[in-house]
């Protein structure tokens, strides 16, 4: 059964061009309406009852986010769409939400709109976007809050909590301070792409750390770092030089 589907953007040739690659791909969806601006985009939701929205970000009289906040709690998922790699972009990824930049790559749109489909069995699309919103109000490049994908569903942790983080293949354990460990079915590579560069250093192709949890430093090759959760975590003699500057420390002759 095809999944409904709505389009929101403010140029129409996106729109048009939107739903040709929709087509040209035999992507299961069918679109049962469109609009240019978020007036118009609020009245839709008023007859129709989509499962994936696809949602341009900036809009006359109003942004996406604003068509959101009107609208909590939702009953479906949101493809965000955008020309812009902005500041808004890592809020999202924060979340666990999806984005296509413009024009749309249709492997992308491909991969978008499975994991959408994927998410909607979950059910957590609401406390998604409400961190989402929470998240792209701050006003600080730091977020509160970042959503953990895994099998069961998604786990919101306050950034500052975050210990370190390992990588087992595609995916990454998170351990938590007062939690435990948290898997998400994300890559490292992922997270050091968002999360905050003046916090967390990559010491290892396995290792992310949060410098703020670093109890002592070893000296050696490339020496290794004491954790506060009590782990030792040998260090790539590549990153070295760059730790020992990150964490105020003199370079020790070995």
């Amino acid at each position: 059964m095809k999944q409904k589907a709505i389009i929101i953007d403010d140029e129409e040739n996106a729109i048009t061009g939107l739903k040709l690659l929709i087509e040209h791909a035999n992507i299961p969806l069918e679109i049962i309406g469109s609009a240019t601006n978020v007036i118009d985009g609020l009245k839709l939701f008023k007859h129709k009852e989509p499962d994936i929205v696809f949602l341009d970000i900036e809009m006359p009289y109003g942004n996406g986010f604003d068509i959101l906040d009107r609208l909590l709690p939702v009953r479906f998922e949101v493809i965000f769409i955008t020309a812009f790699r902005e500041y808004s972009l890592k809020a999202i990824r924060y979340s666990a939400l999806d984005y296509l930049l413009k024009p749309v790559d249709i492997t992308e749109l491909k991969e978008a709109v499975t994991k959408a489909e994927q998410n909607l069995q979950s059910k957590d699309f609401n406390l998604r976007l409400e961190n989402f919103l929470m998240n792209v109000k701050t006003p600080s490049l730091h977020f509160n809050k970042i959503a953990l994908p895994g099998k069961a569903g998604v786990v919101f942790v306050p950034i500052s909590d975050i210990i370190r983080c390992e990588a087992s293949s595609n995916y990454t354990f998170f351990i938590i301070k007062n939690r435990g460990k948290i898997i998400s079915s994300k890559s490292i590579k992922e997270y050091e792409a968002i999360l905050p560069a003046a916090v967390f250093f990559r010491v290892h192709n396995s290792h992310l750390v949060n410098l703020n949890y670093v109890q002592g430093y070893q000296w050696g090759r490339g020496g290794c770092l004491e954790m506060e959760d009590g782990v030792m975590i040998e260090v790539a003699s590549r990153r070295k030089d760059e730790l020992i500057r990150r964490l105020g420390l003199e370079r020790k002759k070995l």
